[in-house]
């Protein structure tokens, strides 16, 4: 019955969302075409742009399915929600514009669309948040629950259960525990949910009971049971979720891969895995960059300028680091250092008053401008705007012995600025601290987080003290 309430759910979602779709249409044709706040020349009919109104919400609701945008997804955060919202309806749009162009279409407003797609994801992602907030509530009043059973009232099935306590919110309520080594529970925790039988009994308590999901919490002795558990679960139509007896030594947040046809444990969740997040992330890069480039292009050739007055050698510095999948590339910026030899300049950390900067230098360190050539690293597919920060091989070699999960960073592509660099930790700042705030963004890295990051970097301002 609640699949089937699940079922229905979705099919409401992909009917409101055509609905908000065209409401959202409607909106945008007046504030573009009747309201007077918006210039506008002659237009087409407004049956004209009905007609492509409903093509898109076709459009756009077919991509929610394949993306699973319809799945319930408890775990998930707001954040997910709102970026899904943003690549389905932009992708949308992309895939109208092309119908647009097959089919000669040039009469339709592109500036339209453009207010079209903003106002779609403003009213969805708004609407959406309502929802996701109404039914947390719910849930939090005992309400659209979802009964689980743990079975394993050791170690771990007691671990499970009270971590689940403290997220009342998600909705889910234990409905008791199976285990083959103890009846009740020991002292201390008596108001645990009860043990209502053996791992055997299963079967029995899934026809008496109803549950929506079966927790194996089991050691990795009893690991032979596991085929005859899923069985039961499956023919009752259940999920099943398992926790490994070796969690504790998983680093992050593990999910199953398959290679060559066998299931594998990944033990680093890194959303950047995805081609559709790699593609969208390299498409903002590219887009970001050719942007800062053109804007700052006056100041680099007075920079260019500056660098050639003061003092005698290259404009551009370029040294070696590392980067994607720990394969190096040269990284380029102004140079603000008297030429000096390349084992030197790889090989010592720049201080405060290091005797190696000119003056130009000094003020380019400070004020991070040094740093602006890099937007043509992001331009090659060296970098990323956003990311962890690059290192030099040599220092590499050093800190992968020191530092614990120091090479994790090499996962993704490096970036001009970072979380690190934006919450501080920049110049003669902890390593390790830095590497955690990596680790942090590359685990839960969104087209949302990059915003942020960016936002925070220019408020923050480009002048660092630990900048040398």
């Amino acid at each position: 019955m609640i699949r089937q309430s699940q079922g229905f759910l979705t099919q409401v979602y992909a009917i409101t969302d055509f609905i908000f779709i065209q409401l959202v249409f409607l909106f945008s044709w007046w504030l573009k075409f009747r309201s007077g706040w918006i210039p506008y020349e002659n237009t087409l009919p407004i049956a004209d742009y009905a007609l492509w109104s409903l093509i898109y919400g076709g459009i756009a609701i077919f991509l929610s399915y394949f993306v699973n945008f319809y799945t319930p997804k408890r775990r998930k955060k707001f954040s997910y929600e709102l970026f899904t919202v943003i690549q389905v309806y932009t992708v949308s749009l992309l895939i109208l514009l092309s119908f647009l162009f097959i089919f000669k279409e040039v009469h339709i407003s592109r500036s339209y669309l453009l207010l079209f797609l903003v106002n779609n994801i403003i009213m969805i992602s708004f609407y959406r948040y309502i929802l996701k907030h109404v039914l947390r509530q719910l849930r939090e009043r005992g309400y659209n629950k979802q009964f689980v059973l743990i079975l394993g009232a050791g170690t771990l099935g007691k671990r499970f259960y009270q971590n689940l306590l403290q997220h009342p919110e998600l909705g889910y309520e234990v409905v008791g525990f199976l285990d083959d080594h103890q009846t009740t529970h020991e002292v201390g925790f008596e108001s645990y949910k009860p043990i209502l039988g053996q791992i055997d009994e299963l079967e029995r308590i899934l026809e008496s009971l109803i549950i929506d999901e079966v927790i194996i919490a089991l050691p990795l002795a009893a690991h032979h049971k596991y085929g005859k558990i899923i069985n039961i679960c499956e023919k009752a139509g259940l999920k099943t979720l398992i926790i490994p007896d070796y969690y504790d030594y998983l680093p992050s947040k593990p999910y199953f891969d398959n290679f060559a046809g066998i299931p594998l444990i990944n033990v680093r969740d890194i959303p950047l895995d995805e081609f559709r997040n790699r593609f969208f992330k390299r498409a903002f890069d590219i887009i970001f960059s050719l942007i800062a480039i053109i804007l700052t292009l006056p100041l680099l050739i007075c920079i260019a300028i500056g660098i050639k007055l003061t003092s005698p050698g290259p404009v551009i510095f370029k040294q070696e680091r590392v980067g994607l999948n720990r394969r190096t590339f040269m990284m380029y910026k102004f140079r603000s250092m008297k030429v000096q030899k390349e084992s030197d300049s790889d090989t010592k950390w720049t201080t405060e008053n290091d005797p190696r900067k000119t003056k130009f230098g000094s003020f380019l360190r400070k004020t991070s401008l040094d740093e602006l050539p890099q937007f043509f690293n992001v331009l090659f597919g060296h970098m990323s705007v956003v990311g962890p920060r690059p290192e030099r091989p040599y220092f590499v070699e050093q800190f992968k012995e020191e530092i614990p999960k120091y090479m994790v960073k090499h996962h993704i592509r490096p970036g001009i600025t970072g979380w690190a660099q934006a919450s501080g930790f920049r110049g003669d700042t902890s390593i390790e601290d830095r590497i955690k705030h990596d680790i942090f963004y590359i685990e839960n890295w969104s087209f949302i987080f990059d915003i942020r990051i960016i936002w925070k970097t220019i408020v923050n301002g480009f002048i660092n003290k630990n900048a040398y």
